[in-house]
């Protein structure tokens, strides 16, 4: 839930991450193998990875999901989207490398494009991603550069339905919405990408020059699922029966975004968020230890139920929306209730404090401080301009004086 933090500067990966070693260290009778998974053998039990194959009792794929380009695939190396660590690096350095890339770029209209970023879709991540990168341009960064004037960084957020946050009650989408405009965020509904590229993105007819294109509009299964030989919704997750195992394997279970489960009573598949997929994890391994206990598998007459604690997005500073049971909040307490969430649940105690420590220490001076930009470090430079990109001269050619 914390990588577009990453992504925007604000925490360092460790802060939100732990090593697997690290967080099982006390689970002795866990096995930790990394490799790559290239196919499920479920009539065989067996795991198939790269180097050989691990059989199993039980199997639980939790092998989340990637974005969605809705047969687009040509658009992800210009428009990434946030799912791991590396996406979220990987947009912090494109999005302080446009910024560096404006600082010495004399063409006016490439510098505008270098200090434009749009975001695709207006769920909890491009709202967040959005507000975020407004907020860094706009208090953050405005005092570190001589030529450009930060603030005036343009960040639009795409939609293609009818409102933000669709997810949310309608009055919390209204508040963020407005809460993203005063920010400076342009957010423009009804919006459909038709094309991207490396200068922009097309959306119905017009043309957006913008150096950095992100991309929030939707996931997709993991394509390690269609080995399952199982039913696949139209995102490409496993439709899972109501103890969450595939149809005719019951010692298969497929959990978090890799799971399409539609409740009783519902007419949607369960959200892919971070509280459906810890209930899943701990339905699970209630589920397989009862039945490693009782030495044989038994009729599972409890099947999932999730219970909704309900729904959070932070925009910006002291801007929050929070829908709990019957309850809706925003504002500052809303922000000081996701604050707190977010921090109980991450792994470790020293990524608690570490993490609440930088927030605290943001919130005062409102500064971003993880702002290394790792990997390809290249400026994007159409005509250079400022220290470091004088012109080079020939030397001067020295003359002999003449002899009368």
């Amino acid at each position: 839930p914390l990588l577009y933090q990453v992504a925007t500067a604000s925490l360092s990966p460790e802060s939100i991450s732990a090593p697997i070693r690290a967080a099982l260290t006390k689970a002795k009778n866990c096995q930790i193998v990394l490799d790559e998974v290239v196919d499920i053998d479920v009539e065989r039990r067996r795991v198939v990875v790269s180097e050989g194959s691990v059989p199993y009792d039980y199997l639980v794929l939790a092998v989340g999901a990637r974005h969605d380009y809705f047969g687009n695939d040509k658009w992800e190396p210009l428009a990434p989207g946030l799912k791991t660590l590396e996406d979220a690096t990987e947009i912090r350095r494109r999005m302080l490398l446009a910024f560096e890339s404006a600082e010495h770029e004399a063409d006016e209209a490439t510098r505008h494009a270098a200090l434009t970023f749009a975001v695709v879709g207006a769920g909890p991540t491009g709202v967040e991603l959005a507000g975020a990168i407004k907020s860094i341009a706009s208090n953050t960064l405005p005092r570190e550069y001589r030529n450009i004037d930060t603030r005036t960084a343009r960040v639009i957020l795409l939609e293609g339905g009818k409102r933000v946050l669709e997810g949310f009650p309608e009055r919390l989408s209204k508040r963020a919405h407005k809460d993203l405009e005063a920010l400076g965020v342009e957010v423009r509904l009804n919006s459909l990408v038709t094309s991207v590229d490396d200068g922009g993105v097309k959306v119905g007819e017009e043309y957006i020059p913008a150096a950095n294109v992100f991309w929030a509009a939707g996931v997709k299964g993991s394509p390690l699922l269609r080995s399952l030989d199982t039913p696949l919704d139209r995102a490409g997750r496993a439709i899972v029966e109501p103890d969450l195992s595939v149809p005719g394997h019951p010692e298969v279970f497929v959990l978090g975004d890799a799971a399409s489960f539609i409740a009783e009573g519902a007419e949607r598949p369960l959200p892919g968020v971070a509280q459906v997929a810890m209930q899943m994890g701990s339905y699970a391994a209630k589920v397989i230890k009862e039945e490693v206990e009782a030495g044989s598998s038994t009729t599972r007459s409890k099947p999932f139920t999730y219970w909704d604690k309900g729904s959070m997005a932070i925009i910006g500073k002291n801007r929050a929306v929070a829908a709990i049971g019957s309850y809706r909040f925003s504002g500052f307490f809303a922000w000081l209730l996701w604050a707190g969430v977010h921090i109980a649940f991450l792994v470790g105690f020293r990524n608690r404090t570490r993490v609440l420590f930088n927030w605290l220490v943001a919130w005062l001076l409102n500064s971003h401080d993880s702002r290394l930009i790792i990997g390809d470090n290249r400026l994007h430079v159409r005509e250079p301009r400022g220290p470091g990109f004088e012109r080079h001269l020939p030397p001067a050619v020295e003359t002999q004086p003449s002899v009368s």
